[in-house]
């Protein structure tokens, strides 16, 4: 999607929302090969911040007229359902760790 935004974005916005999409997968990743509960919670809130990241560059290019409004919306419906998921992931293991930290021994 990025390759029609204008080439003089190509080292600020189009840099900026395509190293934001690929942190979301990339942190999971590395959470996950940490191995610890408290490790995969704190790199799933990164990739958090980075779908906060992508959610706000898809509107500046919307915005800016890089994004016609029938793309955005299908952009946005994708970033809400990974967000979605993702939270789910971190409630999960919230509650996990809340669950292990109230076992009497």
């Amino acid at each position: 999607m990025t390759k029609s935004f204008p080439k003089e974005e190509m080292f600020g916005l189009v840099s900026q929302l395509r190293r934001a999409s690929v942190s979301v997968p990339s942190n999971i990743a590395e959470g996950y090969a940490r191995g610890t509960d408290k490790e995969k919670l704190h790199f799933l809130r990164i990739s958090s911040g980075s779908m906060s990241e992508v959610e706000t560059q898809l509107m500046l290019g919307l915005n800016l007229g890089y994004i016609d409004q029938e793309k955005y919306n299908e952009l946005s419906e994708t970033v809400t359902s990974v967000w979605k998921q993702l939270n789910s992931l971190i409630s999960s293991i919230k509650n996990r760790l809340t669950s292990q930290e109230q076992l009497p021994f």
